[in-house]
Order: C-alpha cells, then structure tokens, then sequence
C-alpha cells in the first residue's frame, strides 16, 4: 500500500517536472534568434546534463552559453525544491529533453563526451 503511494508521488512529480520544463522551454524562446543561429551554426549544442555546452568557443558564444545556463539554473534549483527533489534528478530529466528535442543536424554531447550532430 505504501509502494503504491510512493509510485504515485513519483509519477506525479516527474510529470510535473516534465510538463514544467516543457512549458519553460518556451521561456528560452527570448534568446530563440541568437541561441537558434548559434546551433545552426553548430557554435552549441545541448548536453545530458540539461545545461548547454559551447562546440566553437567565442566571447559572443561564451556569453550566450553563461547566460542561457544561468537561467535554467535559476529554473532546475526552484523545480528541485517545489518538487522536493535533487538537482541532480532535474537537470537528469531536463537533459534527456533537451537531447530528444534537438534538430537534426544540431550538436549533442554523447556519453562519451564527443560533440556530435544528431
């Protein structure tokens, strides 16, 4: 009985979480022009970790990069303590998004920590 509430607490968590970053992915929309161009440029691309990673290093990239993550940074940390749960299982979930989302032909970092086009 108790399993099956704790299941239920977890599939409504992870839907939350899902359904929220989902939805704050249209909040990235305000960088849509410079961070779209930067991946059609193949200057970024999306990391596991649910950050964005710089592919071809600049200042103009640089920057981009610190500023979209600090953002999602300030999103992961107030998901984590609304849900009750680790940073870790955030930015898990919110990298596994990322990724799947990602256009052909846009970098991803694998497993191994090569930067290649999806």
């Amino acid at each position: 009985m108790m399993n099956k509430i704790i299941k239920k607490t977890i599939n409504k968590t992870i839907k939350k979480i899902s359904l929220t970053i989902a939805i704050l992915s249209i909040t990235f929309s305000a960088w849509a022009i410079s961070l779209d161009q930067a991946k059609q440029k193949g200057l970024v691309g999306e990391m596991p970790n649910g950050y964005l990673g710089i592919v071809i290093a600049s200042s103009e990239v640089n920057s981009l990069v610190a500023n979209v993550n600090k953002k999602r940074k300030s999103i992961y940390i107030n998901l984590a303590r609304k849900n009750k749960i680790t940073m870790k299982q955030v930015t898990a979930l919110a990298g596994k998004k990322a990724l799947a989302k990602t256009q052909s032909g846009h970098f991803i970092k694998n497993s191994s920590g090569s930067w290649v086009k999806k």
